[in-house]
C-alpha cells in the first residue's frame, strides 16, 4: 500500500499589510492555488490556503464532510488572517472555492472578491459526479489497488446512500449562495475559462451581472479549461489577479 503524504494548508508572508485568502476547489486541495499563493507573495502580499475537511485525503473523507462544515473552514480561515492582524483581507477562490468567496463576500466585508470557474447552477451534477469520480478513480490507483477492485469499489462509493446526500447538500449550498450574489457590493473579478467542461460557463456572466459592486470585470481565458490555475494561461491568470488586487482600495 502506498502511503500518500498530506497536503497541509500553507501561509506565504509578504511584506506589504495586505491578505489575499486562496480557496481551493471540491476534491482539492491547496496545491490548486499554491502557485498563484507564491507568486502573490512575491508581490508583497500575505497568502493563506485552508484546507477544507475530508479534502487532501480519500474519497470517503470528502463524502464523510459536508458543504456547511467547508463554509465554517473557510471563516476560520478568514478569522486566522484577521487574528495575524489584517484588517483589510481579499479572496480569490477555484472552483467551490469561488462559491465559498462569494458567500464570505456577502456575509463578511472583504477586500475584494476573484471567481475562477465557480458553478452557479446545480445542472451540472452528471458533470460533478464524473469529476468526483476521476478523482475517486485517481486515488484509488494511485494506492496501487487493481482495476476490479478499483471498479468494484468506486460503484459502491457512487451508489452509497452518503455519496448521494453530499452531492444534495452541495447542490443546496451552491443554489443558496447564488441568490444572494446580488447582496455582493465589493470590488469583484471573474474569471471563466472558455473550455471549461466540469461546470456551465454561463455561471460567469450569472455572477458578473447578479453583483451590486461599482467595480466589477469578467475575463475569459480561451485556451484554458476547468483547473485554471494549474493551467496554460496559469502565468497571465497571476497577473491578472495581482493588477485587480492593485486596483482595490488598501488604505
Amino acid at each position: 500500500m502506498v502511503t500518500m503524504k498530506q497536503p497541509e494548508p500553507f501561509t506565504f508572508e509578504g511584506t506589504r499589510d495586505r491578505a489575499v485568502l486562496l480557496l481551493h476547489g471540491f476534491t482539492g486541495h491547496s496545491a490548486d492555488v499554491r502557485m498563484m499563493g507564491r507568486f502573490l507573495s512575491s508581490k508583497g502580499y500575505t497568502a493563506h490556503a485552508p484546507i477544507y475537511r475530508g479534502h487532501g485525503k480519500s474519497p470517503d473523507d470528502i463524502v464523510a464532510s459536508s458543504s456547511d462544515e467547508w463554509w465554517e473552514d473557510v471563516q476560520a480561515a478568514f478569522q486566522f488572517l484577521k487574528d495575524k492582524g489584517y484588517e483589510k483581507i481579499a479572496v480569490a477562490g477555484l472552483s467551490l472555492g469561488g462559491v465559498l468567496g462569494l458567500k464570505l463576500a456577502y456575509s463578511y466585508p472583504v477586500s475584494g472578491v476573484v471567481t475562477m470557474c465557480s458553478p452557479m447552477f446545480f445542472d451540472n451534477e452528471t458533470q460533478l459526479n464524473k469529476g468526483f469520480k476521476l478523482f475517486a478513480r485517481q486515488y484509488k490507483q494511485f494506492q496501487g489497488k487493481d482495476n476490479q477492485a478499483i471498479e468494484q469499489e468506486l460503484a459502491e462509493l457512487m451508489e452509497a446512500p452518503a455519496t448521494a446526500d453530499m452531492f444534495q447538500r452541495l447542490g443546496a449550498f451552491i443554489t443558496d449562495v447564488s441568490k444572494h450574489v446580488d447582496e455582493i457590493y465589493a470590488p469583484l473579478f471573474v474569471v471563466q475559462a472558455t473550455e471549461d467542461q466540469m461546470i456551465n460557463t454561463d455561471s460567469a456572466n450569472y455572477i458578473y451581472d447578479q453583483a451590486e459592486s461599482d467595480q466589477k470585470e469578467i475575463k475569459w481565458y480561451e485556451n484554458s479549461a476547468h483547473v485554471i490555475t494549474m493551467g496554460k494561461e496559469k502565468e497571465q491568470l497571476h497577473e491578472d489577479v495581482y493588477q485587480f488586487l492593485e486596483s482595490l482600495d488598501w488604505e
